[in-house]
């Protein structure tokens, strides 16, 4: 799973099944919903310091969900299944 380096938070953005652009803090610290990919990447860079870094596009469908388990392990799951 992805750590914090330095505690700068990892942020994941992407497409939801709807088409509407997420940003999500790898453990669900934060998130939101944008209209696009340029809000989203302001968002995410607002909500890590300005740390493009650590920021990654999933070229998979992310859903915005603030009640689960880290992104990264929702995606290691999709991942497996395909």
């Amino acid at each position: 799973m992805p750590q914090s380096t330095n505690g700068i938070p990892l942020v994941f953005i992407g497409k939801d099944s709807n088409g509407n652009w997420v940003a999500q803090e790898h453990c669900g610290l934060f998130g939101g919903l944008f209209a696009n990919r340029i809000d989203a990447v302001r968002y995410a860079l607002f909500e890590n310091g300005h740390h493009p870094e650590r920021i990654i596009e999933l070229p998979t469908v992310i859903e915005l969900d603030m009640n689960s388990q880290p992104v990264s392990q929702r995606l290691e799951r999709v991942t497996r299944r395909a």
